[in-house]
């Protein structure tokens, strides 16, 4: 069956407008600190990390580092599982790692995530920032930054829309 198109939650200029505010929060938070990593989840995860490095770079003098983390293995609804990756260039030892997601729901990908991150070495803090936090939650696990919340149906789906994996940018909720 085919999903519906509901409406257009954000566009463009508001997907940007959201990863600048959430750099800004990020910039107020980290203090003194000099250096943080960003991590985004796979797969959209990774351009919306960039974005918001950029965008901490333009407002401060933090270094930002940056990685990425396939959560395949770390998954709990798979009876098999690949073989785990390594640590994908973020030094995360001491580090204060911020990973990064496009739509937090169950909580389920961010506890994968959590698992993975772990698995590298000891970060000093972890935390976690998405575009949209749609709600429903199954595991204690929230967005420290968090772009826009939008409460929706178990019916419904957000699509965070997103280059290189789109042609567009924007935020679109459909009907299952």
């Amino acid at each position: 069956m085919a999903e519906k198109f509901r409406s257009r939650i954000m566009e463009e200029a508001d997907v940007r407008r959201a990863l600048a505010r959430i750099a800004h929060e990020i910039i107020e938070r980290i203090g003194s600190e000099t250096e943080v990593c960003l991590i985004g989840v796979e797969r959209r995860g990774e351009p919306l990390a960039e974005l918001i490095a950029q965008n901490i770079e333009k407002f401060s003098d933090l270094t930002v580092h940056r990685g990425r983390v396939d959560i395949t293995f770390y998954r709990d609804d798979l009876e098999q599982k690949p073989t785990p990756p390594a640590a994908a260039g973020c030094p995360v030892e001491g580090k204060t790692v911020i990973l990064v997601d496009d739509v937090i729901y169950t909580g389920r990908t961010a506890r994968a995530a959590l698992e993975a991150v772990l698995s590298w070495g000891r970060p000093a803090r972890i935390q976690l920032a998405v575009l949209i936090d749609r709600g429903h939650r199954e595991l204690p696990i929230r967005g420290d930054y968090v772009g826009k919340n939008v409460p929706t149906a178990r019916s419904e789906i957000i699509k965070v829309h997103i280059p290189p994996y789109d042609d567009v940018v924007n935020v679109e909720l459909y009907e299952k």
